[in-house]
Protein backbone atom coordinates (compact mmCIF):
# COMPACT_ATOMS: atom_id res chain seq x y z
CA UNK A 1 0.00 0.00 0.00
CA UNK A 2 1.35 3.41 -0.99
CA UNK A 3 0.24 6.77 0.44
CA UNK A 4 0.87 10.01 -1.46
CA UNK A 5 0.21 13.38 0.16
CA UNK A 6 -1.74 15.58 -2.27
CA UNK A 7 -2.81 18.33 0.13
CA UNK A 8 -2.16 18.69 3.85
CA UNK A 9 -3.05 22.28 4.78
CA UNK A 10 -5.44 22.57 7.70
CA UNK A 11 -8.82 24.31 7.47
CA UNK A 12 -8.11 26.09 4.17
CA UNK A 13 -5.50 25.91 1.38
CA UNK A 14 -2.18 27.41 2.44
CA UNK A 15 0.50 29.09 0.34
CA UNK A 16 2.40 25.80 -0.04
CA UNK A 17 -0.39 23.24 -0.03
CA UNK A 18 -3.96 22.47 -0.98
CA UNK A 19 -6.38 21.37 1.71
CA UNK A 20 -6.75 17.74 2.74
CA UNK A 21 -6.34 15.08 0.05
CA UNK A 22 -4.50 11.76 0.07
CA UNK A 23 -4.01 9.14 -2.62
CA UNK A 24 -3.86 5.51 -1.45
CA UNK A 25 -2.84 2.85 -3.96
CA UNK A 26 -2.39 -0.92 -3.97
CA UNK A 27 -2.16 -3.71 -6.55
CA UNK A 28 -5.51 -5.20 -7.52
CA UNK A 29 -6.46 -7.65 -10.24
CA UNK A 30 -3.33 -7.00 -12.27
CA UNK A 31 -3.43 -3.20 -12.03
CA UNK A 32 -3.17 -0.38 -9.48
CA UNK A 33 -6.32 0.50 -7.54
CA UNK A 34 -6.55 4.18 -6.60
CA UNK A 35 -8.51 5.45 -3.61
CA UNK A 36 -8.75 9.20 -2.99
CA UNK A 37 -9.22 10.02 0.69
CA UNK A 38 -10.76 13.49 1.06
CA UNK A 39 -10.82 16.01 -1.76
CA UNK A 40 -10.53 19.41 -0.11
CA UNK A 41 -10.44 22.81 -1.77
CA UNK A 42 -7.44 23.31 -4.01
CA UNK A 43 -6.60 19.59 -4.21
CA UNK A 44 -7.93 18.65 -7.63
CA UNK A 45 -5.11 20.41 -9.47
CA UNK A 46 -2.14 18.74 -7.75
CA UNK A 47 -3.99 15.40 -7.67
CA UNK A 48 -3.62 15.28 -11.46
CA UNK A 49 0.18 15.11 -11.10
CA UNK A 50 -0.25 11.60 -9.70
CA UNK A 51 -3.42 10.17 -11.23
CA UNK A 52 -5.66 10.93 -14.18
CA UNK A 53 -9.15 12.05 -13.25
CA UNK A 54 -10.40 9.11 -15.31
CA UNK A 55 -8.31 6.68 -13.23
CA UNK A 56 -9.84 7.22 -9.79
CA UNK A 57 -11.50 4.05 -8.49
CA UNK A 58 -13.13 5.27 -5.28
CA UNK A 59 -13.44 8.28 -2.98
CA UNK A 60 -13.63 8.30 0.83
CA UNK A 61 -14.71 11.55 2.52
CA UNK A 62 -14.03 11.85 6.23
CA UNK A 63 -16.46 14.70 6.88
CA UNK A 64 -18.35 17.52 5.21
CA UNK A 65 -16.23 20.59 5.86
CA UNK A 66 -15.10 22.31 2.63
CA UNK A 67 -11.41 21.64 3.24
CA UNK A 68 -12.20 17.92 2.99
CA UNK A 69 -14.70 17.65 0.13
CA UNK A 70 -15.19 20.84 -1.92
CA UNK A 71 -13.12 19.81 -4.95
CA UNK A 72 -15.64 17.06 -5.59
CA UNK A 73 -17.29 19.83 -7.64
CA UNK A 74 -14.40 20.04 -10.10
CA UNK A 75 -14.19 16.26 -10.36
CA UNK A 76 -17.90 16.18 -11.17
CA UNK A 77 -17.42 18.67 -14.00
CA UNK A 78 -14.58 16.65 -15.51
CA UNK A 79 -16.25 13.26 -15.34
CA UNK A 80 -19.65 14.56 -16.44
CA UNK A 81 -18.57 16.71 -19.39
CA UNK A 82 -15.22 15.37 -20.64
CA UNK A 83 -15.32 14.26 -24.26
CA UNK A 84 -16.88 10.81 -24.28
CA UNK A 85 -18.42 11.34 -20.83
CA UNK A 86 -20.03 10.92 -18.51
CA UNK A 87 -17.45 8.45 -17.24
CA UNK A 88 -18.47 5.47 -15.07
CA UNK A 89 -19.76 6.36 -11.61
CA UNK A 90 -17.22 6.37 -8.78
CA UNK A 91 -18.08 4.62 -5.48
CA UNK A 92 -18.01 7.48 -2.98
CA UNK A 93 -18.40 7.07 0.77
CA UNK A 94 -19.08 9.86 3.23
CA UNK A 95 -21.11 10.98 6.24
CA UNK A 96 -24.88 11.26 6.37
CA UNK A 97 -26.17 13.73 3.78
CA UNK A 98 -23.11 13.62 1.54
CA UNK A 99 -25.03 13.28 -1.74
CA UNK A 100 -27.18 16.32 -0.98
CA UNK A 101 -24.21 18.37 0.22
CA UNK A 102 -22.25 17.62 -2.95
CA UNK A 103 -25.23 18.67 -5.06
CA UNK A 104 -25.74 21.91 -3.15
CA UNK A 105 -22.05 22.77 -3.39
CA UNK A 106 -22.43 22.92 -7.19
CA UNK A 107 -25.98 24.34 -7.08
CA UNK A 108 -27.51 21.21 -8.60
CA UNK A 109 -31.00 19.89 -7.95
CA UNK A 110 -30.82 17.32 -5.16
CA UNK A 111 -32.31 14.81 -7.60
CA UNK A 112 -30.30 13.68 -9.53
CA UNK A 113 -27.54 15.75 -7.91
CA UNK A 114 -24.15 14.28 -8.85
CA UNK A 115 -25.54 10.74 -9.16
CA UNK A 116 -24.52 10.50 -12.83
CA UNK A 117 -20.89 10.71 -11.67
CA UNK A 118 -20.77 9.65 -8.01
CA UNK A 119 -22.36 6.55 -6.47
CA UNK A 120 -22.67 7.94 -2.93
CA UNK A 121 -23.06 5.73 0.15
CA UNK A 122 -23.06 6.54 3.87
CA UNK A 123 -20.54 5.45 6.49
CA UNK A 124 -21.78 3.52 9.52
CA UNK A 125 -19.59 3.74 12.59
CA UNK A 126 -17.44 0.62 12.84
CA UNK A 127 -18.88 -1.09 9.75
CA UNK A 128 -16.15 -2.07 7.25
CA UNK A 129 -16.47 -1.26 3.55
CA UNK A 130 -14.69 -3.19 0.80
CA UNK A 131 -13.18 -0.98 -1.92
CA UNK A 132 -11.09 -2.98 -4.37
CA UNK A 133 -8.21 -4.46 -2.33
CA UNK A 134 -8.93 -2.22 0.66
CA UNK A 135 -11.03 -2.80 3.75
CA UNK A 136 -11.97 0.65 5.07
CA UNK A 137 -13.44 0.90 8.55
CA UNK A 138 -14.85 4.28 9.67
CA UNK A 139 -14.84 5.30 13.32
CA UNK A 140 -16.82 8.29 14.59
CA UNK A 141 -14.62 11.08 15.95
CA UNK A 142 -15.01 14.16 18.18
CA UNK A 143 -15.71 17.08 15.84
CA UNK A 144 -18.56 19.60 15.48
CA UNK A 145 -19.97 17.69 12.49
CA UNK A 146 -20.29 13.98 11.77
CA UNK A 147 -16.66 13.02 11.17
CA UNK A 148 -14.76 9.77 10.83
CA UNK A 149 -11.29 8.39 11.17
CA UNK A 150 -10.62 5.80 8.46
CA UNK A 151 -8.72 2.57 9.03
CA UNK A 152 -7.49 1.25 5.67
CA UNK A 153 -6.22 -2.34 5.54
CA UNK A 154 -4.77 -4.53 2.79
CA UNK A 155 -2.71 -7.73 3.07
CA UNK A 156 -2.16 -7.22 6.78
CA UNK A 157 -0.87 -3.66 6.38
CA UNK A 158 -2.73 -0.84 8.14
CA UNK A 159 -2.96 2.88 7.41
CA UNK A 160 -5.09 4.99 9.73
CA UNK A 161 -6.19 8.53 8.90
CA UNK A 162 -7.60 10.55 11.77
CA UNK A 163 -9.69 12.95 9.72
CA UNK A 164 -10.52 15.93 11.93
CA UNK A 165 -11.07 15.33 15.62
CA UNK A 166 -10.37 16.44 19.13
CA UNK A 167 -8.65 13.93 21.43
CA UNK A 168 -10.86 10.89 21.96
CA UNK A 169 -10.38 7.24 22.98
CA UNK A 170 -12.12 6.28 19.74
CA UNK A 171 -9.11 7.55 17.78
CA UNK A 172 -6.73 5.39 19.81
CA UNK A 173 -8.90 2.35 19.12
CA UNK A 174 -9.10 3.17 15.41
CA UNK A 175 -5.31 3.52 15.20
CA UNK A 176 -4.48 0.41 17.26
CA UNK A 177 -1.27 -1.23 15.97
CA UNK A 178 -1.35 0.71 12.68
CA UNK A 179 1.79 0.61 10.57
CA UNK A 180 1.25 4.24 9.56
CA UNK A 181 -0.83 6.80 11.47
CA UNK A 182 -1.71 9.94 9.51
CA UNK A 183 -2.95 12.26 12.23
CA UNK A 184 -4.12 15.83 12.24
CA UNK A 185 -2.33 18.28 14.52
CA UNK A 186 -3.91 21.65 13.90
CA UNK A 187 -3.05 23.25 17.24
CA UNK A 188 -0.12 23.67 19.58
CA UNK A 189 -0.59 23.40 23.34
CA UNK A 190 -2.58 26.42 24.57
CA UNK A 191 -5.27 26.60 27.27
CA UNK A 192 -7.35 28.75 24.90
CA UNK A 193 -7.68 26.01 22.28
CA UNK A 194 -11.39 25.26 21.69
CA UNK A 195 -12.43 21.78 22.85
CA UNK A 196 -13.88 19.00 20.67
CA UNK A 197 -12.34 20.38 17.49
CA UNK A 198 -8.70 19.52 16.70
CA UNK A 199 -5.54 17.89 18.02
CA UNK A 200 -2.22 19.35 19.12
CA UNK A 201 1.15 17.80 18.37
CA UNK A 202 1.11 16.49 21.93
CA UNK A 203 -2.34 14.96 21.44
CA UNK A 204 -1.23 13.25 18.24
CA UNK A 205 1.90 11.89 19.90
CA UNK A 206 -0.02 10.62 22.90
CA UNK A 207 -2.58 8.91 20.67
CA UNK A 208 0.22 7.29 18.66
CA UNK A 209 1.86 6.04 21.85
CA UNK A 210 -1.36 4.67 23.29
CA UNK A 211 -2.22 2.93 20.01
CA UNK A 212 1.27 1.42 19.56
CA UNK A 213 1.56 2.63 15.98
CA UNK A 214 4.67 2.09 13.90
CA UNK A 215 5.07 5.57 12.45
CA UNK A 216 3.33 8.92 12.98
CA UNK A 217 2.71 11.41 10.17
CA UNK A 218 1.43 14.85 11.16
CA UNK A 219 -0.98 16.62 8.84
CA UNK A 220 -3.76 19.24 8.61
CA UNK A 221 -1.58 22.02 10.01
CA UNK A 222 -3.02 25.48 9.24
CA UNK A 223 -0.77 28.20 7.88
CA UNK A 224 -1.04 30.10 11.18
CA UNK A 225 0.27 27.19 13.26
CA UNK A 226 3.98 26.81 14.10
CA UNK A 227 4.92 23.60 12.28
CA UNK A 228 8.20 23.17 14.11
CA UNK A 229 6.45 23.39 17.45
CA UNK A 230 3.86 20.82 16.37
CA UNK A 231 6.68 18.46 15.38
CA UNK A 232 8.52 19.03 18.67
CA UNK A 233 5.37 18.38 20.71
CA UNK A 234 4.75 15.12 18.88
CA UNK A 235 8.31 13.92 19.32
CA UNK A 236 8.14 14.63 23.05
CA UNK A 237 5.00 12.48 23.34
CA UNK A 238 5.87 9.64 20.95
CA UNK A 239 9.17 7.76 20.97
CA UNK A 240 8.73 6.24 17.53
CA UNK A 241 9.45 7.88 14.17
CA UNK A 242 7.35 10.94 13.38
CA UNK A 243 7.41 13.71 10.82
CA UNK A 244 5.42 16.51 9.26
CA UNK A 245 4.04 15.62 5.85
CA UNK A 246 4.54 17.76 2.75
CA UNK A 247 2.68 17.80 -0.56
CA UNK A 248 4.14 15.16 -2.83
CA UNK A 249 5.48 13.05 0.02
CA UNK A 250 5.07 9.32 -0.59
CA UNK A 251 5.14 6.48 1.93
CA UNK A 252 5.09 2.71 1.63
CA UNK A 253 2.84 1.28 4.33
CA UNK A 254 4.27 -1.64 6.24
Amino acid sequence: MRLTIIGCAGSYPGPESAASCYLVEAPYEGRTYRLVVDLGNGALGPLQRYVGLDEIDAIAVSHLHPDHYMDVCGLYVYRRYVTGGPLPRIPTWGPTGSADRFAMAYDLPLDPGMSEVLDVATWEDGVPVELGPFTVTPRRMDHPVEAYALRVEVDGKVLVYSGDTGPTPALVEAARDADLFLCEASFTENPLNPPHLHMTGTDAGEAATAAHVGRLLLTHIPAWTDRDLVAAEAKAAFAGPSELVEPGGAYEVG
